[in-house]
């Protein structure tokens, strides 16, 4: 991460960074920078006036012409007061525009970056932790939305203010402006070895911010754990020891970050001193004045030229003092742009799954409405054609690790009919849950073949392959909202009436009626309000909403007492007749009925057969039932 910061940082996140705004808004953007040009020649023009007006009131005082000076100076004055409120109209205008930009900005880079997220695999998430995501969205974005709203508006004007002012110098002086640019030169050299400082170290806090942000998140979720252990002060050394490494990077970045703005304006008022002392020279001694105009050196421009040196090395430690926020901003997009150009999940399946119904000749058609029936629609060559869905799994020699020096699976091949039910046991690890994950392309199957339906599951779109699968994790997931929303969750188009039932067969019916706002109750913080066991119950009604052909439950009532279990399994019995059905059992009791039982170790399929041959073996699965051998 830290090297791709570095290679992005110079030049090529700012260019991201200014095609998404002009992207985001064309119109906008571009009036932005318009009203900001036209603001900046408006606060840096007035000095030609001021050195206008002083030269009349000079004129005026050798001459003793008043009458002739009031005819120029009047128009002068008016024109100098017409500028700064041109310049202040455009200030205005171009801030309540910037408010609207900005918002609007980060806004679509957080919708980027969220829809972006639903597309990448399961692996980035099994890598990342939940803080460390979430730093992205709240710091990284923060820094962005610095960046955009303050750091590159001021960066701009401060510089289009110095370019309209070094063209006025040299306008009047070349020699005077060689002495400001002496100037300059030396707080370029001392910007780069403080920005340069600052820079390290703020990249480094970007990074270790998302590490601290990730520990809080592991940490706030883990608190039961870490109470019933007694490991508090454990976990607040961890904390602690992120904590310094951020605080330790962030301080020695705002020191360099913090110096540079008072050693830029010393330099400035050192440079001040320097043009009054070579301004007075030319005058005392009379030197030729080489400059553009042509005029002659004389006190009205010797003033003029103070004040110029004055606007013109105040820009110069505005542009400095942006530094810190761009340095900030460039590290914070350069993580949020790696997030957006992440690699999607591929997908190269054309095969669909669609509603049908199939007539007397036995013809399969497609419709709109759900109808209980689904098929496989493919094209080929332009000639559309169906075939029923109906459950067939089989998996040929299939290999595969989630990293190269662990397989997880081996030579595993099995099958399931139509409507059979196929049970894996084994201990933890030993790849029950690798082979469903694999059925539903959560990953790629790196040796070996899976076939659903007799069509190899690579040509099936991701979508529809999935949405012919109902899964019932372990794990639990509910979302805020009530229990009808987690319900209906499995099928946005199911009524009110359709969860219910679902509810009635998955046996949730029972304590949801009897909660005082029934199936209206308001879940927060993933069913916090809920035992275990309950929210177990509807995650199994949001899977028989579904009603998909395949289910695949994983260790579906391990969170369920033994009374609750019982009810739920008659419930889950009704929910499996007529699917295909796999099951990772944890409780062997649930497993008995089911067609085939396939033993797991290792990644390896050891045993298998239904209940009784596989007790008749006297293998590992007899170990497992009778308690000779435990799970885990």
């Amino acid at each position: 991460m830290d090297k791709k910061v570095k290679a992005k940082g110079t030049g090529k996140v700012f260019k991201r960074i200014m095609k998404e705004l002009f992207s985001a808004y064309p119109v906008m953007f571009p009036l932005v920078i318009v009203l900001i040009v036209l603001s900046s020649i408006g606060a840096a023009i007035p000095d030609i006036f001021i050195q206008k007006v002083l030269s009349i009131i000079t004129d005026w005082y050798a001459t003793g012409d008043w009458a002739g000076a009031r005819e120029h100076m009047v128009p002068t004055i008016l024109l100098l007061i017409g500028l700064y409120a041109l310049s202040l109209l455009c200030v205005f205008a171009y801030t309540q525009l910037m408010a609207v930009i900005t918002q609007g900005f980060l806004s679509k880079m957080r919708q980027k970056m969220f829809n972006g997220m639903q597309d990448l695999p399961l692996g980035f998430f099994d890598r990342k932790k939940t803080g460390d995501i979430m730093s992205y969205y709240t710091n990284d974005i923060d820094t962005l939305r610095q960046l955009v709203s303050q750091a590159l508006v001021s960066m701009l004007r401060a510089g289009l203010v110095l370019l309209v002012v070094l063209f006025m110098m040299l306008y009047y002086s070349v020699w005077v402006t060689l002495v400001v640019l002496l100037g300059v030169v030396a707080m370029t050299i001392v910007s780069k070895k403080m920005g340069g400082g600052s820079a390290k170290h703020f990249i480094a806090s970007q990074i270790a911010m998302g590490r601290l942000e990730g520990y809080a998140q592991e940490m706030m979720n883990g608190q039961k754990v870490i109470k019933v252990f007694n490991h508090e002060e454990e976990v607040k050394k961890g904390f602690d020891s992120l904590n310094e490494d951020y605080c330790e990077n962030m301080t020695k970045a705002h020191t360099f970050a913090n110096i540079l703005p008072p050693i830029i304006g010393n330099i400035g008022n050192i440079l001040y001193v320097i043009v009054a002392v070579v301004g007075g020279a030319l005058l005392i001694y009379k030197a030729p004045s080489l400059s553009i105009s042509g005029m002659t050196f004389s006190i009205s421009i010797a003033v003029t030229f103070l004040n110029m040196t004055k606007q013109f090395t105040g820009n110069v430690n505005q542009f400095s003092q942006q530094i810190n926020a761009v340095i900030m901003g460039i590290a914070g997009s350069a993580r949020v742009f790696e997030l957006m150009d992440k690699e999607p999940e591929t997908d190269e399946g054309t095969i669909t799954l669609v509603n049908a119904v199939v007539s007397d000749d036995g013809t399969i058609r497609e419709v709109e409405e759900h109808t209980g029936t689904w098929a496989w629609k493919s094209q080929d060559k332009g000639e559309v054609s169906y075939a029923l869905l109906r459950g067939d799994v089989r998996i040929n020699d299939l290999d595969f690790s989630y990293s190269p020096e662990k397989p997880a699976l081996h030579n595993v091949s099995l099958y399931a009919k139509p409507g059979q039910k196929v049970a894996f046991v084994g201990a933890t690890g030993a790849g029950k849950t690798t082979i469903t994950n694999l059925i539903n392309r959560f990953y790629e199957v790196e040796d070996g073949k899976i076939f659903y339906d007799g069509i190899d599951i690579n040509r099936i779109k991701k979508n529809d392959l999935r949405r012919s699968m109902g899964l019932v994790l372990q794990e639990t997931n509910l979302f805020t909202g009530t229990i009808l929303d987690n319900i209906r969750y499995g099928n946005l188009q199911a009524s009110d009436e359709e969860c219910i039932n679902a509810a009635k067969l998955s046996g949730a019916d029972d304590f949801i009626t009897r909660l005082p706002d029934g199936y209206d109750t308001q879940l927060n913080n993933n069913g916090s309000n809920l035992s275990q066991g309950q929210r177990q119950l509807i995650a199994i009604a949001r899977a028989a909403v579904a009603d998909p052909p395949v289910m695949i439950l994983d260790e579906a009532t391990s969170s369920i007492d033994t009374h609750t279990e019982a009810v739920v399994q008659r419930g889950m019995d009704k929910l499996m007749e007529g699917r295909t059905v796999f099951v990772i059992a944890h409780r062997l009791s649930t497993v008995k009925n089911a067609k085939a039982i396939m033993v797991l170790d290792h990644g390896v399929i050891i045993e298998r057969g239904d209940h009784e041959s596989l007790l008749a073996e006297k293998g590992m699965y007899y170990q497992l039932y009778t308690g000779a051998f435990e799970l885990e």
